[in-house]
């Protein structure tokens, strides 16, 4: 039986699983799906049309669904998606998609978002990602797998952030950033590998010294960087986290790379 405080609001058209436990005074609004373990804690707020997957904590003063802090917005009907397992925190907020993009905020699985952390309209964000309190993306975000964001990091409308990728405390990210990367700085330039995150998430040495070798190579002085970046595909063909990060820049996006800054290129991992 659903385990439902009386001082709960609930919406008799919301869809909620009989495992489910909702706190005191939390508000869950008539389009809102709640599956098989979700808990609301106390004072959550989950509006719009709003999926919350299974065994997703979320708790005190979380506002989940509500409107786009966009303009262009005008009340359309898009929707956020919320994924198995996932850790929401005091604070957090996250919004539903805009029809200017996708109709649809995205988030996966198994991920942690810390104390006002903030994700915005229309952005995907993948699985295994922490986000550290604080920590926001401007609207249609992509945040691949395995990615952190570190405390009060910000990244701009319409950035990639890669999987693997790491993003510093305070950060300002305006460009995109490569898997396996990590950014510093306000604004945030390319500092290197992601060394810390491939060593606890079991990478093995050989597998890292092969990044640090592609890596060196691509953020080199000689050459263009087009010269180079065909250069560690030719040699790395058949390296698939090498490839990746080539795919993820030949994809392009509508954000500038982040780049290593001058002092950075010579200490490149």
């Amino acid at each position: 039986m659903t385990n439902i405080h009386p001082t709960a609001v609930i919406d008799r058209d919301a869809k909620i699983h009989p495992s489910v436990q909702i706190g005191a005074f939390c508000v869950v609004g008539p389009k809102v799906e709640l599956r098989e373990g979700v808990r609301l804690v106390n004072h959550v707020v989950v509006d719009g049309r709003t999926t919350i997957g299974k065994g997703t904590i979320v708790y005190p003063f979380a506002s989940l669904g509500q409107p786009p802090q966009s303009l262009a917005y005008q009340g359309e009907d898009t929707s956020l998606v919320i994924g198995d397992n996932n850790v929401v925190r005091e604070h957090v907020t996250m919004n539903p998609g805009t029809m200017k993009g996708a109709g649809e905020t995205r988030v996966g699985n198994n991920c942690m978002f810390m104390a006002d952390s903030h994700v915005a309209h229309d952005c995907i964000v993948g699985n295994n990602c922490v986000f550290a309190n604080n920590a926001m993306i401007g609207g249609h975000v992509v945040v691949e797998d395995f990615v952190w964001l570190g405390g009060a990091a910000a990244v701009h409308q319409f950035g990639r952030i890669g999987k693997h990728a790491f993003v510093g405390g305070m950060a300002g990210l305006e460009g995109d950033l490569i898997p396996y990367g990590s950014v510093m700085g306000n604004r945030a330039w390319l500092a290197g590998l992601n060394l810390v995150g491939l060593k606890r998430r079991g990478f093995t040495r050989e597998q890292i010294h092969e990044l640090r070798n592609a890596y060196r190579l691509l953020f080199a002085q000689e050459g263009t960087f087009q010269e180079r970046l065909g250069d560690v595909a030719e040699l790395f063909e058949s390296n698939a986290e090498v490839m990746e990060i080539v795919n993820f820049i030949r994809a392009g996006g509508n954000r500038p790379l982040c780049m290593p800054n001058r002092e950075s290129r010579t200490d490149a991992a």
